[in-house]
């Protein structure tokens, strides 16, 4: 983006109809620092206390097989952007996807009348705020040529189509057998009224299987789902042959199993995916989100025991190529991490701009969304309970009946923690081993209970890939945990 025409005086309101610029439409770089620093001054000289502007480009693409073909690809492309004005406590949010000067220039002023401010008279000043050099992640980690490194739409085909050949080897009794591949490029811009100028790009891929089999009356339905970021070979490095092996293992055993006896059982939960239930049960809880609209039973007790004090849990933007892992949050802050639980006592909450405003809960580089028809909110990015001291052996030795729950299904949880979830796979625990295949689980609970029940944490930590859905649309997080042991929790069957 390049300013055509700059007065050579102070620059004045009345001024503003007259500057013009060329954007730079395949790249957000320097160039759009003077149009952006001085409409942040306008909305500045308007009285807005502050003022934010999020700009986006996405490219992204998936592609399904079912059976032996191809059955859907859908490509999707967006450019916009998005400005919030804040005045006081108060703040609104306007997007467009009209990036000229003055596209960006109408949805300031719209978002300025929401909030009853106008835009100064003819003769008014008007400052340009002084950005910072440009932070640019993209270029520094050279992440400009990701995009063009990634599989082209033939190989994801091809790739798909092999993955669900092999896996349709392995299982018996297949109704249907599906593979799912999507890729998620976006380049982001933050430019703000305190000085924030910052650049990256984000690739987002995954992949997984859905396999359902049938015999009879007997039903099982088992998916397994990788995620990675940062890495544009991912589809090209997939080992489908050994989670292809895992998939139809995993429902060649639960095809036929027992239903499980509803009840109220110690468990044991498996690493990875088990994460889910701590995301959704307590995860939610510690955002400022939830404190703002007085949702959450954890509101006043940070630096009180709210766990177990075995539990330890963290979120993060840092874990390597983690599916939650980012540079920056969408308000331009650099990604850090944060302890939320230690040793079962409250540490921190997650926290975006107007989290901390409007709760004195500090920023956490929480700040996310889904794209530029959102406004940024407090959300996880890479969340798990840390791993304990224990081995994996001393969580079952610790069991004489219960339900060992390897795989967690879908779920739903309450505004203030009351969560239920289905297992889709799990076994029944005996005197310590694992004796027979269980279908039909569902742990039911509530979030302040349950984290005083996780008494025991073992050593092999784990992560994978989510999606989570909030206030700021769906966003790429990562679930994780060791293997814990719940000591008791209503389980849900017949």
């Amino acid at each position: 983006m390049r300013l055509a025409t700059l007065p050579d005086a102070l620059l004045v309101s009345k001024q503003i109809p007259e500057l013009s610029y060329s954007a730079t439409r395949d790249r957000f770089d320097e160039s759009w620092r003077a149009p952006l620093s001085t409409l942040l001054g306008l909305g500045r000289a308007a009285g807005a206390d502050f003022i934010e502007f999020f700009l986006e480009r996405t490219n992204y693409i998936s592609c399904q097989a079912e059976e032996d073909n191809i059955t859907s690809i859908s490509p999707s492309i967006s450019l916009g952007a998005g400005v919030r004005v804040f005045k006081g406590l108060a703040d609104c949010y306007v997007s467009t996807n009209d990036l000229t000067f003055n596209g960006l220039k109408a949805a300031l002023e719209k978002g300025l009348s929401i909030l009853g401010l106008i835009l100064p008279s003819p003769n008014a000043f008007v400052p340009e705020i002084n950005l910072e050099l440009m932070r640019d992640y993209a270029t520094v980690r050279n992440k400009d040529s990701w995009l063009t490194n990634c599989s082209p739409m033939r190989e994801m085909g091809e790739v798909l189509l092999a993955a669900n050949a092999d896996v349709g080897k392995k299982a018996t009794h297949i109704q249907s057998r599906r593979a799912v591949y999507f890729r998620d490029w976006q380049e982001v811009l933050v430019a703000a009224s305190d000085g924030t100028f910052a650049r990256d790009i984000r690739l987002t891929q995954s992949v997984g299987y859905s396999l359902l089999c049938a015999d009879g009356e007997h039903r099982t339905s088992i998916g397994k789902r990788v995620g990675s970021t940062s890495q544009p070979d991912f589809l090209r490095t997939w080992n489908y042959e050994a989670d292809g092996d895992q998939v139809a293992e995993s429902a060649g055993k639960m095809l036929y199993a027992d239903y499980v006896e509803s009840g109220t059982y110690p468990i044991i939960m498996a690493n990875e995916f088990g994460g889910v239930i701590f995301h959704e049960a307590c995860g939610h809880l510690l955002e400022t989100t939830q404190i703002e609209r007085k949702t959450t039973p954890f509101m006043d007790k940070k630096g009180e025991k709210i766990a177990h004090e075995n539990l330890t849990a963290w979120d993060e933007g840092l874990s390597t190529d983690a599916f939650g892992t980012i540079d920056m949050d969408d308000e331009g802050m650099p990604t850090q991490r944060t302890l939320l639980i230690e040793n079962g006592i409250l540490k921190n909450f997650l926290s975006d701009r107007a989290g901390s405003m409007r709760t004195g809960h500090p920023r956490t580089g929480s700040g996310r969304r889904q794209g530029y028809t959102y406004a940024a909110a407090s959300r996880m990015r890479n969340t798990y309970i840390a791993p304990g001291n224990f081995d994996v052996k001393d969580l079952f030795a610790s069991v004489d009946k219960g339900i060992y729950c390897k795989n967690m299904g879908g779920g739903s949880v309450g505004a203030t923690g009351q969560f239920n979830f289905a297992v889709s796979e799990a076994y029944l625990i005996e005197n310590g081993e694992i004796t027979k295949p269980l279908k039909g689980a569902t742990l039911i609970g509530e979030a302040t209970e349950i984290m005083n029940k996780i008494s025991m944490c073992s050593k092999d930590l784990s992560l994978a890939a989510g999606f989570c859905g909030s206030v700021s649309g769906s966003v790429y997080v990562t679930v994780g945990q060791p293997h814990i042991k719940v000591d008791s929790i209503t389980v849900g069957g017949r």
